[in-house]
């Protein structure tokens, strides 16, 4: 019971993110950058602000959740699936972080060339975590449907 728990939680928390990545990455962010760059700068706090907690909860209840399931007896599978998904913790802080500040700071020239090369880069960065993500799912995947030799 506690296996195919945590492998639901897994399997909806790795589902979520991916979901929120990629939308993020093919709608989201080019919509924003449709709007110009004072436009796009202005509304990325908002939105940072509310992504944030929901990615951060999904990549962590599903790393841990992961491991839960292989634990629990789960294949190994659910162990790459959940480091994969959780790789995007550090890469977030890491590598992410320091853009987002940058684009969250109050003396940013919302019109500035700095402001367009920070949402180019912000636009970027996000698509690593999309294919991260995916692969997790992947992973979820063939383990759910593959059948045992």
């Amino acid at each position: 019971m506690l296996r195919q728990f945590a492998e639901f939680v897994s399997v909806l928390s790795c589902s979520l993110f991916a979901g929120a990545s990629f939308y993020i990455n093919l709608v989201e962010h080019p919509a924003r950058m449709e709007c110009g760059v004072e436009v796009a700068a202005s509304e990325f706090s908002p939105s940072y602000r509310r992504a944030t907690v929901m990615q951060a909860t999904w990549a962590a209840v599903g790393l841990v959740s992961s491991i839960a399931a292989w634990l629990a007896g789960a294949t190994f599978w659910w162990l790459v699936a959940g480091a994969l998904l959780g790789s995007v913790i550090p890469f977030t802080l890491f590598v992410m972080l320091p853009t987002n500040k940058l684009l969250l700071s109050p003396t940013l020239d919302k019109q500035s060339g700095e402001a367009e090369r920070l949402l180019a880069r912000c636009g970027r960065l996000p698509a690593v975590r999309s294919v991260l993500t995916g692969l997790a799912l992947l992973f979820l995947c063939l383990a759910i449907f593959k059948k045992p030799l």
